[in-house]
């Protein structure tokens, strides 16, 4: 399974003969529109984990250009079903068996809205067993509902926000990675911002202190899982 970063929220999934592009925000992201070209992006499905800008600004015209199934919550489904896409809505504690694999929508602790307030539904993050076994945490802070994953799926990544203000910190990332019982960690939304800005050295030392891996890819950087 071959994981590529695309900056902020988004990174985009290889798995079997499938394409999966997480919460694309490209178009309008300073990181990434000059780096990764939204036309050249194959996709299949695309997984949105809230409705907020930084994670759908790229979700109507990705879906147009490559008609790939939109899978979120029922409301944001049914956003964009409307819009004349298909989509497969879902909500929380359900999974479905897709052709790549299984996935399931968990809780997230965060808030979800369109751009023009919209409401957008609960947020959530996915759990996704294919090739491997990823829970992509989407925007969240810590939260206790971490601690059942383990119960089901052993990870071989937990994908986290580690940027602080919005979502969990680097500190919060560490014991999450306690709560689902996995050890290599792909951090996400971070740096895009002022408000999110990090010291990435310092915050691999507090994984490494933890006895833990944190992997922080450049924009457009890949890795295999």
């Amino acid at each position: 399974m071959k994981i590529t970063a695309y900056g902020h929220g988004c990174i985009g999934i290889e798995t079997g003969t499938k394409n999966i592009i997480i919460d694309p925000f490209i178009t309008e992201n300073p990181l990434a529109k000059e780096k990764i070209k939204l036309t050249e992006l194959k996709a299949d499905f695309i997984l949105v984990t809230h409705a907020h800008f930084d994670h759908t600004a790229d979700v109507d015209a990705l879906a147009k250009h490559t008609g790939a199934i939109i899978v979120s919550n029922y409301e944001i489904a049914m956003h964009y079903q409307a819009k004349g896409h298909k989509v497969h809505p879902m909500n929380h504690g359900g999974a479905w068996n897709f052709d790549f694999g299984k996935v399931k929508y968990v809780n997230a602790v965060h808030t979800s809205s369109f751009g023009d307030g919209t409401y957008g539904g609960q947020p959530g993050g996915f759990v996704m067993e294919a090739d491997k076994n990823i829970y992509i945490a989407g925007d969240t802070a810590l939260t206790m509902d971490m601690k059942l994953i383990p119960m089901q799926t052993a990870l071989d990544l937990a994908v986290f926000p580690i940027g602080d203000n919005f979502t969990m910190g680097v500190d919060d990332a560490v014991v999450a990675s306690d709560f689902v019982e996995c050890n290599r960690v792909l951090g996400i939304h971070y740096d895009t911002f002022g408000y999110i800005e990090i010291d990435k050295e310092e915050a691999k030392n507090k994984f490494s202190s933890a006895s833990k891996e944190l992997i922080l890819l450049e924009v457009g950087s890949s890795i295999e899982v």
